[in-house]
């Protein structure tokens, strides 16, 4: 490829890859890969509805759309002719400047950075699309074609059409002369070779924009892979010649199949279930919700079609089961590639995944690739599994075993994979799809956080690649009540997009007022295309279904349950006296003696009750109170446990390991038994995430829809008389004690040490609400929905007895003040998340760039403190009499000093991260330092060293200084805040 090439043919000396190579790649070559892995992958990953709809906004065949978009994904390296770019290796480049064709201006070479080659894709293309018929002007095919490829990685650029005409006056990268006859040479030679000639007089929508965009992204990463180059690699006399480029595409065609198919990019098979065919898919009956899915669903859903499905059911009414059979015959009728299923957080998540995985091996066929998102996937107990079977022996606190992992796989990524063996196609997800955080959502199937989904609409880099993911699956998101007004907000503008993509979704909720439903099913209507106003009043429990080809919404089903249930709810008033010490006396009147009145039976008769608590600190206090009234529980292994976020991960998972087997689901082959006394302390951790059952629930004052969630971990599954202890022997009937906290004047007072955690508004009128049923259980579920409508009400105070309050004006007054401030808290939230979030697709009018340039500043920073919660990570190191430090306290395990050479070693530090207030870590001075090979791992870079030293008068517990802060730890409670 040396050779002097004359003027007018193609010069192979311009190369695409060289990195890792025996000799560089020419563009030719990488640009022909693309086009080739593109064709594999629109035929064997688009649905036909989706091709269908290309081509129809094209004004294409679907054969002619077909080969466009090749031809398309083929150029998305034209940039790569440009000064900048070939300037990187200096013999070719010299080779170039022997030629007085390739003329630039000086100092061109020297603006890889300023002008990267991606720019160079966007500025050329603008101009040689138009010279090859395409229309042009802002917002036709032209302009935004090349606006697309210029955003191959992961940025939307945004150039004026006047500075586009005249290109290399603006942008000296480019050159003239032979770079611009090369950038024309070089299309010209693609669209004859793919054959994508034809012209489309259309334009794509933002969101098939958006398909398209990811489809030239996947096609990139596919064949940048140096394994794929090695196999074509060219002799280096190679010239390039008509003959030699359609041999080299012969060659990329006939490899791309093995290509897409070792990715794992294939498509889920969907069962073809007749209506009610429930059995087929899960191997029990259906619960009135389930059979009614299973009948009702396939009738209202034409073949084709997609649409939203909202189930509002309690806890435990075997909402996942519904959500994934509904998940089963949307992905069926309107040809979708998969399943995402999205959590409020890693702990749900990491419940889930087994469970989908289960239902994926028993119900689907076809490429069946299995990840889990969520930013500490990669270190998941599930990574450590080769295959989906059994849970593998866990890793404990105190014997620190971790088994190496295959070396490469999910590095710095936030992602894993793991799939169940059984079959030919049931196979582990590949590596390929494990590498780098953007992959996973490509993956047929997926579990993990919401946020994970949530930021394909924000303006961050591969944000848009993120709606790829979603846009020809059925989307699946839990806990649809759970989330706070910003990230309300994005659900919003994310179901507009899934509306826009024609996309089916499935929302679950527990608990959810009829405003918040109709604001969800007006967006997802929105997005499809309809704009008129719907209200929405969802039943309890019940369903509905959103058409997305029609419009129309169906008249909301109720369902009966097969454990109805009567939850006896009984409010105490109590001054909170939870931080005095523990051991001090016992005040009439206050939390710590009405703990011990309702847990005295527990301790004398056995049984199992959880209390929940508002905060952490709260937890502890409780727990070492607990312990010191009740000395028998605690004497025994399991009596007085203690569950909340602010563990060491690796210890979080071995106690709640030990919850999940002394409170789960009970073993129906043992005889029913009254279990021994046990108290679990926990905060709001309990409430999603784990499948558990207690004898008594006691709550902290919640918001209202909080206390039911709360209740439905009290006699969650039936144990009967035999399995209950005296004081709780009808497993029907749970019980619900929620501890309100009051001031002097008996009226409700939230501790300051809650600060905004909950809505002060929220709790009064919750608070008001029980007191006016004082002599009511509640019906579950007859009376939910209800209620939590009413605790929302405009005229809450108006409906109200006066009987239950003691100055009926001062509570409205103090209750509109309240309000008023939450509103306002709200609209702010909202109105940030408009501001932060991309437009909805009907507003992108023609320009990507909306997908990428934030509106407001610090979006990064937003995502770390909205998504992720303002916290700091510590980790713990342990003195030992040596002077040396480690993670552990029994010294086994020392601190490594230098880099953290293997994933497993990582995972060993990681995995003992605690996580904690950002404010606790603020302004405070790190020591020690961090190694400082450490800065160079993004997972420990922010990860800050605390030194605990062994308390002499307590040898379990070892304090430390972060900061002005004292803390301490101990194995049974956690890190505290030492008062």
């Amino acid at each position: 490829m040396g050779d002097v090439m004359q003027v007018g043919s193609l010069d192979v000396r311009l190369w695409g890859k060289e990195r890792g190579l025996r000799w560089a790649y020419p563009l030719v070559c990488h640009l022909l890969d693309t086009g080739a892995i593109c064709l594999e992958l629109w035929d064997g990953l688009l649905s036909d509805r989706l091709k269908s709809r290309i081509a129809r906004e094209l004004c294409l065949s679907r054969e002619e759309a077909r080969l466009v978009v090749a031809v398309w994904a083929a150029l998305h390296d034209l940039g790569k002719i440009s000064v900048p770019f070939q300037a990187q290796v200096d013999g070719l480049y010299a080779e170039l400047l022997r030629e007085s064709r390739y003329v630039h201006a000086p100092g061109a070479e020297s603006g890889a950075r300023e002008f990267r080659h991606e720019m160079a894709t966007h500025w050329a293309l603008a101009v040689l699309l138009g010279e090859a018929g395409y229309p042009v002007g802002r917002g036709r095919a032209a302009y935004g074609v090349a606006q697309l490829l210029g955003g191959h990685h992961g940025c939307f650029g945004s150039v004026p059409a006047r500075k586009l005409a005249q290109a290399s006056r603006y942008q000296a990268g480019l050159g003239a002369a032979g770079w611009e006859e090369q950038r024309r040479l070089h299309l010209a030679e693609v669209r004859r070779v793919v054959g994508g000639v034809a012209v489309p007089s259309g334009m794509l929508s933002a969101e098939m924009s958006v398909y398209v965009h990811g489809l030239v992204v996947l096609s990139d990463w596919l064949v940048s892979d140096v394994g794929w180059i090695d196999a074509l690699l060219k002799p280096e006399h190679w010239r390039g010649r008509p003959d030699d480029l359609d041999a080299h595409w012969r060659s990329a065609r006939a490899a791309a199949p093995e290509a897409a198919r070792g990715a794992r990019l294939g498509r889920v098979g969907f069962p073809v279930a007749e209506e009610g065919d429930f059995g087929d898919l899960f191997p029990f009956r259906p619960n009135p919700l389930q059979a009614d899915l299973a009948e009702c669903l396939p009738r209202l859903v034409a073949d084709g079609g997609s649409g939203l499905v909202l189930v509002t059911a309690p806890t435990g009414d075997g909402k996942t089961e519904a959500a994934l059979h509904a998940a089963a015959l949307l992905g069926r009728t309107s040809d979708a590639r998969g399943v995402y299923f999205a959590l409020p957080t890693m702990a749900t998540a990491d419940a889930m995944f087994p469970r989908v995985a289960d239902f994926a091996e028993r119900a689907l066929s076809g490429e069946r690739a299995l990840m889990l998102l969520h930013s500490g996937a990669w270190l998941s107990p599930l990574m450590s599994r080769p295959g989906f079977g059994p849970r593998a022996p866990a890793d404990t606190w105190r014997l620190p075993s971790m088994p190496e992992c295959q070396a490469g796989e999910g590095r710095g990524a936030a992602v894993a994979g793991v799939f169940s063996a059984g079959s030919a196609t049931a196979v582990e997800a590949g590596s390929w799809l494990r590498q780098g955080a953007q992959r996973g959502l490509a993956a047929p199937l997926g579990v993990g956080t919401l946020d994970q989904v949530l930021r394909g609409v924000l303006p961050v880099r591969y944000g848009s690649l993120r709606l790829f993911g979603l846009a020809d699956k059925v989307l699946v998101v839990d806990e649809a009540h759970a989330y706070g007004p910003w990230m309300q907000s994005l659900l919003v503008r994310l179901l507009e997009w899934l509306g826009a993509f024609g996309t089916s979704v499935v929302l679950l909720s527990a608990t959810l007022a009829g405003r918040t439903a109709t604001t969800l099913v007006e967006a997802y209507r929105r997005g499809a295309g309809f704009t008129q106003p719907v209200a929405v009043e969802p039943t309890y429990p019940g369903w509905l279904f959103v058409d997305a080809v029609t419009g129309n919404v169906s008249a909301p089903r109720q369902v009966g349950t097969n454990r109805p249930r009567t939850v006896e709810v009984s409010c105490q008033a109590v001054a909170w006296d939870v931080w005095d010490t523990a051991g001090a006396p016992v005040r009439a009147g206050g939390r710590r003696a009405a703990l011990r009145g309702v847990l005295r039976p527990l301790a004398r008769e056995g049984g199992t009750a959880l209390v929940c608590c508002t905060t952490v600190a709260e937890a502890q206090r409780t727990f070492r109170d607990l312990r010191a009234a009740f000395p028998g529980l605690a004497g025994r292994p399991g009596g007085i446990r203690l569950l909340h976020s602010r563990f060491p991960g690796l210890l979080r998972e071995e106690i709640t390991r030990g919850c999940e087997a002394a409170y789960g689901k009970p073993d129906r082959e043992v005889a029913p038994a009254v279990r021994e006394g046990s108290i679990l302390v926990a905060t709001q951790i309990v409430e999603q995430s784990l499948d558990l059952d207690f004898d008594l629930v006691v709550s902290d004052l919640a918001p209202l829809a909080l206390l039911l969630q709360r209740a439905g971990r009290g006699r969650r599954h039936s144990r009967g008389r035999a399995g209950r202890p005296a004081w709780a022997a009808d497993d029907d009937r749970p019980a619900l004690v929620v501890l309100e906290p009051v001031g002097s004047n008996g009226e409700t007072e939230p501790p300051e040490t809650w600060g905004d955690l909950y809505d002060h508004g929220l709790l009064l009128r919750t608070a008001a609400l029980l007191k006016a049923r004082a002599d009511m259980p509640v019906a579950v579920p007859g009376d939910v929905q209800e209620l939590v409508d009413a605790v929302y009400a405009e005229d809450f105070a108006d409906r109200l007895d006066v009987a239950v309050l003691q100055d009926t004006r001062a509570f409205s007054e103090r209750l509109r003040a309240l309000d008023t401030q939450r509103k306002g808290g709200r609209l702010a939230e909202e109105s940030l998340a408009w501001m932060t979030a991309v437009p909805a697709p009907a507003d992108v009018d023609g320009d990507l760039s909306q997908l990428s340039v934030p509106s407001v500043e610090g979006v990064e920073e937003l995502l770390t403190t909205r998504l992720g919660a303002d916290s700091a990570r510590l980790l713990c190191l342990f003195e030992q009499p040596d002077g040396r430090m480690s993670l552990d306290e029994g010294g086994r395990l020392l601190l490594p000093r230098d880099g953290v050479s293997t994933r497993a070693a990582l995972r060993q530090l990681v995995a003992r991260l605690v996580p904690v207030p950002g404010r606790w870590t603020r302004g405070a001075e790190p020591v020690p330092a961090q190694p400082p090979a450490w800065r160079k791992i993004t997972t420990l870079r922010d990860v800050v060293l605390l030194p605990l030293q062994s308390d002499p008068a307590r040898p379990c517990r070892w304090t430390g200084q972060l900061g002005t802060r004292e803390v301490a730890f101990d194995a049974a409670e956690g890190l505290s805040e030492r008062h």
